[in-house]
């Protein structure tokens, strides 16, 4: 008989849908198979007949005269198909994203899994059932929480009600504690029941991985939690798809990969700091984790519950409440936490105007001396420059020249630590050169500011300021630099949280979700660079940002309580009566999204519009360039369906425009109707491959579609 499974391969290459393979014996959808294609052995799924391609039961399928099928190598034995809900997700993404099934769907599974034959699988499944890090030792009982009203009230109504819901909760609100709760009343209900519990970063997993193990071990046994991202060796990631596929793992926390587990008890979603961009896919199927959950949980009859101190505007805007305009609201309830765990106060914001500043100060005299008098009593202080490196270029003061990357249409950064220039973009890597390569003259100075630099300053500034007992101030850096190694960043926030560390030093990857107790001052120190971007998301990411920085810091109300001063967040900017920086200082979110929303509604931008990114990427610009072109008069020519109501702008280069000596262009596509939008993509595809094969296009390396961006 015939079987149909998806492979690895792109949407408009020729094995890009589904392909037949005969089999001695029937297999159910989704059941893990090895199949020749071409010369290599490669993993597939068995995947639902499309319709009329099947013959009726028990009569094989006909084929084309001369043709043959050729049969599967094997079967992975063992392990149950991967079920019809996680197949029609994959299907939606695949659809929806504009890429090929067997792309994502192969994605989606652990890397390990591709390569192993049946009998390693066999013998992998022989070993002891036990996810990475846990025991068989007994685990101590979990300590029972008091919740507050405005906690209780949000557990007793998404309790109550379908969902989805949106969490809004300052920060510091103790959201993490409803989605504890919310997640144990899940899987208390139903012995079989699963959740998954998403967070935006990497670094963020280890500290909710150990408090969700400490609640729910007790509870469900060692094994019950499980993670699943990319930082985890391919044993691990296997070992931890395995436990949930197997329906042993009750628990799944991950980065956005892990919305794609295979979880055939899914029950409850969480998705914690909704709003952050690391939730949207920036290679390969370019597809959004956030709105996959919310897919998912209505196609399992999961509740999906959203959390955020700062919401992206579309789920904002999604969970409006009912108004005479709009009686029935939005898609999704909003949920309020305003008020602090332990009646703790949010930061006082104080605006620093860099403008009455002496010329080139890092630091203002007022900002120093704050920080110095929280050294001097014991209390920490986190100071926040989202830009790593020591300086993001140098240049000559005599002639001008600018390390400027020889691949990239981008600068160089310079590395002090170990006299180095790197491109962040491409990676080359370059030394220091001691004389101006352009004139030979040896004033070469760095321009601009990194977290590298700001940690040297720093240091210098605060060498004489003593802790109360009497040692020198101590200032650590956290940024993508400093935390390479294995278990250094574990290592680091160990420092911060002990108390080892007076100031801290970062980017953004400091601002969010760390539950920092001793830090009672943040400062950001030049957040102007996202006021006037040409971007329009950016206002909403530095606010979110700010937002995000300014909740690390005043967050146990007992020792605020024991020091006797308030908390503070400190912004330095030559704007600061900007209106970012106005609804910061009342930590006033809404009166934030409510402006924004007017702004996008009257520009018919998100969440009012749809839009997608068709990209090109060639050797030259005009070549990428002119691909666009020749793709959109094709198109207009073919009067594609759903054109009438989708807007092509014309082709322009990206603002990184050359990466690795390739050259980058991109369109926007726009429309009021997702659905058009849709049908015009689907039915755009094969058009586009078609002007890629033209001769005059030869120098195309790539093109891809990003279906609702994030950068434009």
């Amino acid at each position: 008989m015939a079987l149909h499974t998806p492979l690895h391969t792109p949407l408009h290459s020729d094995a890009g849908g589904l392909l037949s393979y005969a089999c001695e014996r029937p297999l159910p959808a989704g059941t893990l198979v090895r199949v020749p294609l071409g010369r290599r052995e490669v993993l597939g799924v068995v995947w639902d007949a499309p319709e009329g391609i099947d013959a009726p039961p028990g009569q094989r399928h006909a084929l084309p005269e001369g043709m043959t099928l050729r049969p599967i190598a094997g079967v992975l034995e063992g392990l149950a198909p991967l079920d019809a809900p996680w197949r029609r997700l994959v299907a939606f993404a695949a659809r929806y994203y504009q890429r090929a099934l067997g792309e994502v769907a192969l994605a989606a599974l652990p890397p390990q899994l591709r390569t192993l034959s049946p009998e390693q699988l066999a013998r992998r499944l022989r070993r002891p059932a036990q996810a990475p890090g846990a025991t068989d030792e007994a685990m101590p009982a979990t300590e029972t929480l008091t919740v507050s009203a405005e906690q209780e009230s949000a557990i007793a109504r998404i309790a109550a009600e379908p969902g989805p819901f949106l969490l809004f909760g300052s920060t510091g609100s103790g959201k993490t504690e409803v989605y504890l709760r919310c997640v144990q009343e899940a899987l208390q209900a139903n012995a079989a029941a699963q959740a998954l519990v998403l967070v935006p970063e990497i670094n963020l997993t280890a500290q909710l991985e150990e408090r969700l193990t400490r609640r729910f071990a007790p509870l469900f046994g060692a094994a019950a939690v499980v993670s699943l991202h990319s930082g985890m060796t391919g044993p691990q990631r296997l070992a931890s798809w395995l436990a949930a596929h197997s329906g042993r793992a009750r628990i799944v926390l991950g980065t956005r990969m892990a919305v794609f587990a295979s979880l055939p008890g899914l029950a409850f979603i969480v998705v914690d700091e909704e709003h952050d961009p690391s939730y949207k896919q920036q290679e390969g199927a370019r597809y959004s984790a956030r709105d996959l959950a919310i897919w998912r949980g209505r196609e399992q009859n999961a509740k999906v519950l959203l959390g955020s101190a700062t919401p992206s505007l579309e789920s904002w805007h999604a969970s409006r409440p009912p108004s005479p305009e709009n009686p029935a609201g939005g898609r999704y309830l909003r949920l309020h936490m305003p008020s602090r765990i332990g009646a703790g106060a949010l930061p006082r914001v104080r605006r620093v105007d860099m403008g009455q500043q002496p010329r080139r100060a890092l630091f203002s005299a007022p900002l120093l001396a704050a920080i110095t008098e929280r050294v001097a009593r014991g209390e920490q202080s986190m100071i926040l420059l989202n830009r790593r490196g020591y300086a993001p270029v140098l240049h000559c003061v005599d002639c001008g020249w600018k390390s400027d990357c020889p691949h990239c249409s981008a600068h160089q950064v310079f590395h002090k630590a170990d006299r180095s220039l790197r491109c962040h973009h491409c990676g080359s890597t370059l030394r220091v050169p001691r004389h101006c390569p352009g004139c030979g003259s040896p004033d070469i100075l760095p321009l601009g500011r990194g977290t590298e630099q700001l940690e040297e300053q720093l240091g210098a500034l605060l060498s004489d300021v003593l802790r109360p007992d009497r040692t020198p101030a101590r200032i650590a850096r956290i940024d993508a630099d400093t935390t390479r190694a294995k278990g250094a960043l574990a290592s680091q926030l160990a420092q911060v949280h002990s108390g080892q560390v007076d100031v801290l030093v970062g980017t953004q990857m400091i601002a969010k979700g760390h539950d920092f107790r001793r830090i009672t001052l943040v400062a950001a120190v030049q957040p102007d660079g996202a006021l006037f971007s040409s971007d329009f998301r950016a206002p909403e990411r530095l606010f979110a940002l700010l937002m995000q920085a300014a909740g690390r810091a005043g967050r146990d109300a007992a020792y605020m309580a024991r020091q006797g001063t308030p908390c503070e967040m400190w912004v330095q900017s030559f704007h600061p009566r900007h209106a970012v920086f106005e609804a910061l200082r009342r930590h006033d979110y809404p009166a934030f999204a409510e402006q924004q929303l007017q702004e996008r509604a009257a520009a018919a931008m998100p969440p009012f519009a749809y839009q997608a990114l068709v990209r090109a990427d060639a050797r030259t610009q005009q070549l990428a360039q002119g691909f666009l072109t020749a793709a959109t008069a094709a198109a207009q020519a073919a009067g594609l369906p759903g054109r009438e109501q989708v807007t092509l702008y014309p082709p322009v280069p990206l603002a990184i425009q050359r990466v690795a000596n390739v050259e980058r262009a991109q369109m926007l596509l726009e429309s009021p109707a997702r659905a058009a939008l849709q049908r015009f993509l689907s039915a755009w595809q094969p058009v586009l491959q078609a002007t890629r094969s033209q001769p005059q296009h030869k120098g195309l390396l790539r093109w891809l579609v990003d279906v609702d961006p994030l950068v434009i």
